[in-house]
């Protein structure tokens, strides 16, 4: 079969689950629904943040960086999606797809990172207290957040590399969402055993110590709360790790179906509704699981809303 590549000037054609859906206009509508509601709540959760000091604590500052990755993995895959369709075509460029597979390696890599951070930080919150600022200080805060996005960033740096740089068939249509690694390696006109052995090792890594560290985090923190004396301290202790891993449970169980189950196993169908999963679904319940049962972010959002209220009546 001839090859191609991008020196050609050719790029992909993304057959997407509207295309595939026996229903494209109603799935169209909801899918836009759910990313405005989206790019609604995740951009007012980090609006909030930033503007209100007495959220300005770990805690927060992480939950806004889990934001600001929803924004982005979100962002780069679901308007496209969209316009696509709306404009009856599906075509994306040879640097497009480059670009939206970083973005999505990148902002999942990172994602994976920082539930641990935030796992480590309710652990230290509710089974060390007294040393709390002092094992969370604003430098190791940061340090957290820095590690998330580079280590993921190198990480999709090199695997976005290697994936372009394989030699692609002619036939150019990529039977899923978006640009990713799976889809893409069933176009390679070449062997890619050893790579597929390769993404699967480096899925493993990220995946499985990360979230044997969030359970075992939680572990602890679940033993803590039981045997709280105080009632309203471990009603709320509860509420907020349940929080958690109700986000943890969403993003861990759609990477691993991705990325740890064989190349062999994956179908269109099931790749499409993992992809909408956790690019579309999972970024609009984020920000609602952790402020709608929040009575801190609730409170800081009206504190916002009535500053901006008082400044439109000047």
């Amino acid at each position: 079969m001839e090859l191609w590549n991008s020196t050609l000037g050719n790029g992909f054609i993304l057959v997407e689950i509207l295309n595939d859906s026996g229903v494209p206009k109603l799935l169209f509508a909801t899918i836009a629904v759910l990313y405005m509601l989206a790019l609604t709540s995740n951009g007012l959760l980090l609006l909030v943040i930033t503007m209100d000091s007495q959220l300005h604590v770990p805690m927060y500052l992480l939950l806004s960086q889990l934001s600001l990755m929803d924004l982005m993995s979100a962002s780069v895959v679901t308007p496209k999606m969209l316009v696509d369709y709306l404009w009856g075509e599906n075509t994306i460029s040879f640097e497009g797809c480059t670009f939206q597979m970083l973005v999505v390696l990148t902002s999942g890599g990172a994602e994976d990172l920082l539930l641990v951070f935030m796992a480590y930080d309710r652990y230290v919150a509710i089974c060390h207290p007294l040393n709390y600022m002092v094992l969370m200080r604003p430098r190791i805060c940061w340090l957290m957040i820095a590690t998330s996005w580079i280590l993921a960033f190198l990480n999709a740096v090199i695997l976005t590399s290697y994936t372009m740089h394989l030699p692609f068939c002619m036939s150019r249509e990529i039977r899923h969402l978006l640009c990713e690694i799976p889809s893409l390696l069933k176009l390679a006109c070449a062997d890619t055993s050893i790579y597929e052995l390769m993404v699967y090792v480096i899925g493993v890594i990220f995946l499985m110590p990360t979230f044997a560290a969030i359970l075992a985090s939680y572990t602890f923190v679940l033993i803590a709360v039981l045997h709280m004396s105080s009632g309203k301290g471990k009603e709320k202790a509860l509420i907020t790790c349940s929080s958690h891993l109700t986000v943890v449970g969403m993003y861990y169980g759609s990477a691993m179906f991705m990325y740890i189950q064989p190349n062999y196993y994956h179908s269109p169908q099931q790749d499409n509704i993992l992809s909408v999963f956790y690019t579309i679904i999972t970024p609009t319940l984020n920000p609602l699981i952790y402020s709608l049962r929040n009575k801190e972010v609730m409170e800081a959002f009206r504190r916002v809303l009535g500053r901006f209220t008082s400044a439109q009546r000047w």
